[in-house]
């Protein structure tokens, strides 16, 4: 069976733990878009870790991880994800990155910082880890495949790419980039440490689909942050749903038989963006402290991440968009401390109320329609059974069931591998 793992949401949704939790009966797990800017967290008897590049497996001996042509492939992350592992005496996993896969060169992280320097306070919160301009240059056809590396050619490729790329920063910017010369010494030096992991992927998949093997496709980020149907501009360079590991893992659409899609028992981003249900001041940073493993803070960046309650309109269009079949909620624990849980049941747009998620346009002038559900006031984490969770955290979980419209078969009520209840 193929399994898609996303997000319903902004982002940070717990995918992470989902994939390795499930990871435990794969055979593959294959990271099919994005890129280093942005980390999944995962709590287990190794530590805890924070991957950016590296797919949700690799804690799992018996397990291929399989970093596909979708991702925007930062070769110096990777090389030092996998030093840390050695550092900490952490099984070396099996892992092989598509010859397809493009790389993110230096100008791409210059271009991106250039960028948001100059948009200043319009700027779009990016992580300045060259995504945008990446996929810029694979849509412009001007972009490097890792199998590039190992062929004739490369040098001439680069001078010409590095001539247009550093004219561009001069004009628009002002600004200087690395010369042609630092650019083939820097491919170079990633060749040979690459070689033993560039491989024709897409043959991987190909033999373990046609083998029935468990296959965990592990996506990036959330349905809110696609390219097309997010909250554009505010999202990212490629296309978070489970449909897009199609191009990006090379998977025929129908092969994709379960889409387990994980959203937050309450709401947070990183980023700007229309966010209907974001709360300030006292009360924000009451459930920021609460929220997350060690509080509600951006996995890579640091950044304190804006919080809110449960949008049921937001959650259920980003499950819509993955074709989901089930839910992973995430995160049940948090709200627990309270004794009234806010849930954002519709939006108000100029006096209409509305359960429809908008377009970017109309969103921005929404308002959250809430309806109050009792807490449980008390700690869950340790709970394995769903019968045994207090009365009022099931009512909490079959009321977000029934305006999502979907099972929810997971709910994790803590940081840990084990703390996680099937239904």
């Amino acid at each position: 069976m193929v399994t898609a793992i996303v997000g319903g949401n902004w982002g940070d949704e717990g995918k992470g733990k989902i994939t390795d939790t499930l990871a435990q009966k794969a055979n593959l797990v294959v990271r099919y878009q994005g890129g280093a800017n942005a980390g999944h967290t995962i709590i287990n008897g190794y530590g805890k870790h924070v991957l950016r590049l590296l797919p949700s497996g690799v804690f799992h001996a018996h397990t291929t991880n399989i970093i596909a042509q979708g991702v925007a492939f930062h070769a110096e992350t990777f090389l030092k994800e996998l030093s840390i592992f050695h550092n900490e005496g952490i099984p070396a996993p099996k892992i092989f990155i598509s010859e397809r896969a493009q790389i993110v060169m230096p100008y791409h992280i210059l271009f991106d910082e250039f960028k948001e320097e100059r948009l200043g306070a319009r700027q779009f919160g990016s992580t300045k880890s060259g995504i945008a301009p990446f996929y810029a240059d694979k849509a412009l056809k001007t972009g490097i495949q890792l199998g590039e590396l190992y062929e004739n050619g490369l040098e001439e490729k680069i001078k010409d790419i590095n001539s247009i790329k550093a004219a561009q920063a001069q004009a628009v910017y002002g600004k200087g980039i690395p010369g042609t010369e630092e650019l083939l010494l820097y491919v170079g030096r990633l060749k040979e440490k690459l070689r033993p992991f560039v491989t024709d992927t897409t043959a991987l998949i190909q033999a373990a689909l046609a083998e029935n093997k468990e296959i965990l496709l592990e996506g990036q980020l959330g349905a809110l942050r696609d390219i097309d149907n997010g909250i554009y501009p505010f999202v990212t360079s490629s296309s978070p749903l489970a449909g897009y590991a199609c191009v990006g893992a090379g998977i025929p659409p129908h092969k994709i038989k379960r889409v387990v899609t994980a959203v937050k028992a309450y709401s947070s981003c990183v980023g700007a963006g229309a966010f209907v249900t974001e709360l300030f001041g006292k009360e924000a940073e009451t459930l920021r402290q609460n929220g997350g493993d060690s509080g509600e803070y951006g996995a890579v960046t640091g950044r304190a991440r804006r919080v809110g309650w449960f949008d049921a309109v937001a959650s259920r269009y980003g499950c819509a968009l993955q074709g989901t079949t089930e839910v992973a909620l995430t995160l049940l624990d948090v709200p627990g401390y309270l004794d009234s849980i806010p849930v954002c049941v519709a939006y108000e747009i100029d006096g209409v109320q509305t359960t429809a998620f908008p377009p970017p346009q109309k969103l921005a002038r929404a308002k959250p329609v809430y309806t109050h559900l009792a807490g449980w006031q008390c700690d869950i984490r340790g709970i394995n059974r769903f019968d045994q969770l207090p009365q009022k955290a099931k009512e909490y979980v079959r009321f977000i069931e029934r305006q999502i419209g979907i099972p929810v078969t997971m709910i994790s009520n803590g940081p840990k591998r084990e703390d996680i209840i099937y239904r």
